[in-house]
């Protein structure tokens, strides 16, 4: 069976399965993230509370912990989350928005990562090189030119971490730390609409949720992700009805359309 076809069977689970995604994620996207998980396939909840994270994570398909919009409090609950979900045998998958722009961003990554294990970290190619420690630059949130080759970067992590890294960019690279795939799907409208890379971290999870290969599940997401974005772009008249359609593109995707618009290679 060629990749096109793990991945489209990947998707088709995905979407007789609906699962349920816990996201603990960035407050500034959170509606539009539901919305995109919504379109995607799953049964997104957005659940904070200390108190009721742990009871969560350990029914979810998947668990996403994006530091966005982090503080201490939420750090701690995120930890308990992720124990949770590894009890469990939940995947979790780490988004460090902007690692590397504050200590706390830095630290707290570090933290998350020390206790919980991580079954895929999905950033752009400056966060990941800097939790690699290979350099790389963030302005904010934003991303910089990383200074390493990205496919190096996400082999070597994934060999370190024993996790699958998915780097995100014009193409995206991801790595189990054995394995690399180049996924070319997606269009530069992305980074004109605020939450995408939530979005994309969170269709990671979904597909996570129902496929134990992280790596296949990695690249079948980004690259049905990238080309619904690439269909919902030669319709947009700009970034808003953009992210309008591509809420549609991701809903009314086929199976047939993701096979005859993949783009992914082993490389």
């Amino acid at each position: 069976m060629s990749l096109v076809e793990k991945c489209v069977m990947t998707f088709k689970k995905l979407k007789s399965k609906r699962p349920l995604v816990h996201h603990m994620t960035n407050l500034v996207v959170t509606n539009a993230t539901a919305n995109a998980a919504l379109a995607i396939g799953t049964s997104p909840i957005m659940a904070y509370a200390r108190e009721e994270v742990a009871d969560i994570a350990r029914i979810s398909g998947a668990l996403v912990l994006n530091i966005g919009t982090l503080d201490l409090p939420l750090i701690e609950t995120m930890i308990v989350a992720g124990k949770a979900a590894n009890e469990a045998g939940v995947p979790v998958i780490l988004d460090p928005v902007g690692v590397g722009a504050t200590a706390l961003r830095t630290d707290s990554t570090a933290r998350i990562m020390e206790e919980v294990k991580i079954s895929i970290i999905r950033g752009n190619a400056s966060e990941i090189s800097i939790i690699g420690g290979f350099g790389g630059k963030v302005k904010g949130v934003d991303a910089e030119v990383a200074t390493a080759d990205i496919a190096r970067v996400a082999l070597e992590l994934g060999q370190r971490l024993q996790a699958t890294v998915a780097i995100t960019g014009a193409v995206d690279y991801i790595s189990d730390g054995t394995r690399v795939l180049a996924v070319a799907n997606g269009h530069p409208l992305l980074t004109a609409v605020t939450g995408t890379g939530c979005m994309a971290t969170g269709t990671v999870a979904a597909f996570a949720a129902v496929e134990s290969d992280f790596l296949l599940a990695a690249a079948a997401a980004l690259g049905y992700y990238g080309l619904a974005a690439e269909q919902a772009a030669a319709s947009a008249g700009g970034p808003g009805t953009f992210q309008m359609l591509l809420f549609d593109c991701l809903y009314n995707m086929s199976s047939e359309e993701l096979a005859a618009g993949l783009r992914i290679d082993e490389i």
